[in-house]
């Protein structure tokens, strides 16, 4: 397949058209959480179809946490449906926010806005029907626009649920029954600003640790809590907060934790951290931040085998580094081609496959050697939609843009950032769709899909510019 530079594509892509037409908590400590009102108001579900049954054989995982049970995009999951559009399960409309569902065994747990509430609803992920919510005041507001709702992903693990709001409240919650467990303003409890789009990295939970890129201005950066009690156990660096989340591994034997940090900051700073996660020892520290003051460290690490990929836009790049058995570290290489925005990248058989680009215009999907850092091939995936707007029928050429990749039963899932979902088959030599459908006409489908048990979970972001539908959470039936 043709390399095409990116200049070329620019140029090329200049100007297309993407749609036609018009309980607080004191300074340093943790408190009980208030508790949550089981079966209470929260949006009523919409049952459309009941899911088909698992196949026999079929490989099933929860999806605990963003980026789901390994941490990098990669889904285990088997025997599930190519045919596009699949059969809507069922909907619900939501309030703000960019969050992702999480699921273990018969709980979903979904955190979003509405109204002056963060709320945190609980629900069974084949039928929507809620179990518990619990809610709090909030009174952010995004500085560039965007709307004012949670980032974090809630997080699922060891019979408890671990939600962080865009004011950077963390919560801790009972599964089953929704009792608050703790709560810590790391706001108060640290001294975080706001940053540039609020609190957004997802907390990893590991071996009874709460780890969180808190980004306190003078150190703190990455900071451990108890999962049973929010006390504190360990902090870490000392850069800002950035927008990727901690990725657990295990190199030369040895577990550990990377956070990809870097805030708001002036001269920017941020970049990789190795953190031991038992004590918080801290490695290595790899910089790595665009030189604009207004950019963000937003795609999370990728580890493979000794090494950990890194990839920020605004003029920025890619670096792939590894980690030394005395856990130092050297970098293999470096590239200015491949430059992931919010996106992250999947690794498969020697291969980095991502969306580059940091915005819609200048976006591709391209395919790089992780040996040589040397671009495969580069597409932009583009197709002609036909579609009424205003008792007209319109053609237009759209495309995924900013998208986002889901690895899983010998192909990906990509969602597109006007709301298509698209089987595709992506190796070395090439590009290929399978199938696709658009799923809403809805900018900002940035939250990446969610599969559990052969059902598929998307967020709708915003307003459907096609049928006026609102924001809202859905769930489809890939089963085979």
């Amino acid at each position: 397949m043709k390399t095409l530079p990116r200049r070329t594509l620019l140029q090329a892509l200049a100007g297309p058209m993407v749609l036609a037409g018009s309980a607080h908590a004191r300074p340093g400590t943790a408190t009980v959480g208030a508790q949550p009102r089981a079966g209470a108001t929260g949006a009523q579900p919409v049952v459309r179809n009941p899911p088909r049954p698992l196949s026999p054989d079929a490989v099933t995982h929860d999806w605990a946490s963003f980026l789901g049970p390994t941490h990098n995009a990669v889904s285990t999951e088997t025997r599930l449906s190519r045919s596009l559009p699949p059969p809507l399960v069922w909907e619900m409309e939501k309030g703000t926010g960019y969050t992702s569902p999480a699921i273990a065994g018969d709980r979903l747990v979904f955190l979003h806005r509405l109204g002056g509430n963060e709320v945190v609803e609980c629900r069974h992920p084949e039928t929507g029907e809620l179990h518990w919510d619990f809610r709090y005041p909030t009174r952010y507001r995004d500085r560039y626009g965007y709307n004012d709702g949670p980032r974090s992903s809630p997080v699922i693990a060891g019979g408890r649920v671990f939600t962080l709001g865009a004011e950077s409240r963390l919560h801790a919650f009972d599964l089953a029954t929704g009792r608050g467990l703790w709560s810590r303003d790391l706001r108060a409890d640290y001294g975080v600003h706001q940053d540039f789009f609020g609190t957004s990295s997802t907390p990893l939970v590991d071996d009874g640790r709460v780890i969180v890129n808190v980004g306190a201005p003078r150190g703190a950066c990455v900071v451990a809590f108890d999962a049973a009690t929010g006390g504190e156990l360990w902090r870490a660096g000392d850069w800002g907060p950035s927008y990727a989340s901690p990725v657990p591994a295990v190199v030369h034997g040895r577990r550990r934790v990377f956070v990809f940090a870097g805030g708001e900051s002036s001269p920017p700073s941020g970049g990789l951290l190795s953190i031991d996660p038992a004590d918080g020892a801290v490695d290595f520290a790899f910089p790595f931040r665009s030189r604009t003051y207004e950019s963000v460290n937003a795609s999370c690490p990728v580890v493979f085998d000794d090494k950990v990929f890194v990839s920020a836009s605004y003029r920025t790049g890619g670096a792939l580094v590894r980690v030394l058995p005395d856990f130092t570290h050297e970098v293999v290489w470096t590239t200015r081609e491949f430059a992931l925005h919010w996106n992250t990248a999947i690794h498969l058989d020697g291969y980095l496959y991502g969306f580059d680009g940091r915005n819609q215009g200048d976006s591709s999907l391209a395919c790089v050697d992780a040996a040589t850092g040397e671009v495969a091939w580069r597409e932009v995936p583009l197709w002609p939609e036909t579609f009424e707007q205003g008792g007209r029928e319109r053609r237009v050429q759209l495309g995924t843009a900013r998208g986002s990749l889901l690895a899983v039963d010998g192909h990906f899932l990509a969602l597109g950032e006007i709301g298509h979902l698209l089987w595709l088959d992506l190796t070395p030599d090439g590009y290929r769709e399978i199938s696709r459908t658009w799923l809403a006409a809805a900018y900002e489908s940035w939250t990446l899909p969610v599969l559990s048990r052969g059902l598929l979970y998307f967020v709708q972001n915003s307003r459907d510019l096609l049928t006026g539908a609102g924001p809202r959470l859905q769930c489809y039936d890939l089963r085979a």
